[in-house]
């Protein structure tokens, strides 16, 4: 009851918060007025902020900024030990650096390091926690195209890259990370450039106690869907996430900007109500993830979980079972991958439901603008099978939803999937991904295929138990994480254009109304429907085994 009553608390505070957010973010991704600091950055690096650009230019800007953030951050790591505030760590091994690169860049944030013990203040300032911004506003910025492609008609342009990208961090995450880490310094975590300090213990040892700017790189790793420790263990570490009030505040920054985004959709079509139902279709998929983890978690089979009344194992105590819970199903359906328990310890069945959480596409509320379009992309799908249900073209927004733009859709919703299935085959048929297996059996096929669901969905959680610091996985999980994040990024793009292009459908009495309970269980059911289709026989395989076993 308890884990409920916290888990409604938390929520609650989500639903309030994310109404002025997404009409802020409204005000902003809208206005035609750029400040003098932002007129100034757009001239030294040469954009003009009023050119607006086709979907092409619009991908290329987005693929070149991501190709020159990869480049700098591998460079950072690769002269770590040259650089100041290092605190003596050695440059990264050119695999690592590169997984590494590619990991923050993506907006995945898998870390195949003990945080502590392998990057300096800087690389984590300057690097990590530059990416945690800039990765966050890639994905907003693919999100903010489609909803003028959707919005816009008999034109190609789809608004500035450069402009979105800006705006989406000085104007939108950067407030919010300060805010936040304010109240997190506040409630206990550390924030300076110390190094490591060594400590006597009550019981008459030494202890090595690291500091550094753990505030600052908490709040905006929750905020941006980012998930990287600044420590091994990531929010279990007590520097972290030193309480039960802390705990609380990093499930609702996780959730705030992906629910955010959603009022935001709305009041940008110019229907409230749209916005609404779709925040309810995500409330329906959270809810019923909580549920089930929840259930999973509490059923606690075997003789010692029986006996202690839970399934304590891999838990951080000072949160318990339901706190570990509900930070796990917020983490893996919202896309951030943070984590205060030990996911490979959930039972068998609590596993698969956080796999489930990521295999629904990130939706539920999903990242930074990657759960919007995702969303969206659901919608449309429900749109078509309206359509056909009752014998009209599919439209939505006063757009036509036919073959050209339902192919786009579909390579969407396929290329994820066929990814991460692909490459956990090549995994398990290799002796050098299953070299790296915590266990073997059911449960270590859901290591495998829990680690390729992760990266290719830019979640970025682990299941413990695989050990990805291998040149295999990291040239393997950099692999999908590239394909995870830029190809449905280029389909999505490629939609917003060819929706761009329509005329506007005039709206009759036939036309499929965009809310209401029918449009919600069409939009729910799509959602589920595309995840069980696609991954049903390897979680069958894998977690429901495991649980069954």
């Amino acid at each position: 009851m308890q884990g409920w009553v916290q888990a409604l608390i938390v929520l609650g505070v989500v639903v309030a918060l994310h109404v002025p957010l997404g009409d802020y973010m409204a005000r902003v991704f809208t206005s035609t007025r750029h400040s003098r600091a932002e007129r100034l950055l757009y001239r030294v690096v040469g954009v003009d902020p009023d050119a607006e650009q086709s979907w092409k230019r619009y991908l290329g800007a987005l693929l070149a900024f991501s190709a020159v953030s990869i480049a700098a951050l591998f460079t950072l790591l690769k002269v770590q030990d040259l650089l100041p505030l290092a605190r003596g760590m050695a440059a990264l091994p050119t695999p690592l650096a590169l997984h590494t690169a590619i990991s923050f860049t993506t907006n995945t944030s898998w870390q195949n390091y003990a945080g502590e013990s392998t990057t300096g203040h800087l690389v984590v300032m300057a690097g990590l926690g530059t990416q945690a911004f800039a990765s966050a506003a890639v994905g907003m910025a693919a999100a903010l195209a489609l909803v003028r492609g959707l919005l816009r008609h008999r034109t190609d342009q789809l608004g500035n890259f450069w402009v979105d990208l800006v705006r989406a961090v000085f104007r939108v995450m950067l407030p919010l990370a300060v805010v936040g880490g304010i109240v997190l310094i506040a409630l206990g975590v550390p924030q300076n450039l110390s190094g490591a300090t060594t400590l006597g213990t009550l019981a008459g040892g030494d202890q090595t106690v690291i500091g550094g700017p753990i505030g600052s790189w908490q709040s905006i790793k929750l905020l941006s869907g980012d998930g990287g420790g600044f420590f091994n263990v990531n929010s279990a570490h007590p520097f972290e996430n030193p309480s039960a009030w802390s705990n609380a505040l990093q499930i609702v920054l996780m959730l705030l900007v992906p629910a955010g985004f959603i009022r935001m959709y709305g009041r940008m079509v110019g229907s409230r109500r749209q916005g609404w139902t779709l925040f309810t279709v995500v409330a329906i998929l959270f809810g019923a993830l909580l549920t089930a983890g929840m259930l999973a978690q509490d059923a606690h089979p075997g003789t010692v979980s029986t006996a202690i009344g839970g399934a304590v194992e891999g838990t951080e105590t000072r949160f318990g079972v339901p706190g570990s819970t509900l930070f796990g199903i917020a983490a893996t359906g919202s896309a951030d991958g943070a984590y205060n328990s030990a996911y490979d310890s959930f039972t068998g069945l609590g596993g698969g439901v956080l796999t489930a959480a990521m295999m629904l596409g990130e939706v539920a509320p999903g990242g930074a603008g990657s759960g919007l379009y995702g969303l969206i992309l659901a919608v449309l799908v429900a749109v078509f099978l309206g359509g056909l249900m009752i014998g009209r073209t599919p439209e939505y927004l006063r757009k036509r939803i036919g073959v050209k733009e339902m192919r786009l859709v579909a390579l969407y919703m396929l290329v994820s999937p066929a990814t991460v299935l692909v490459f956990t085959g090549i995994a398990m048929a290799l002796s050098a991904g299953r070299a790296s297996m915590g266990n073997v059996g059911p449960h270590g096929l859901s290591e495998v295929l829990y680690a390729f669901v992760s990266t290719t969905y830019g979640n970025g959680s682990p299941f413990l138990g695989l050990n990805g610091a291998t040149d295999f996985y990291n040239l393997m999980m950099s692999a999908t994480m590239l394909i995870g994040r830029y190809v449905p990024i280029a389909l999505v793009l490629a939609l917003a254009g060819v929706l761009a292009r329509q005329r506007p459908v005039a709206v009759t009495s036939g036309s499929l109304r965009a809310s209401g309970p029918t449009f919600l269980v069409l939009v729910t059911g799509a959602t589920v429907l595309l995840a069980l289709l696609n991954f049903l026989p390897a979680l069958a395989l894998g977690p429901i085994a495991d649980g069954l076993h």
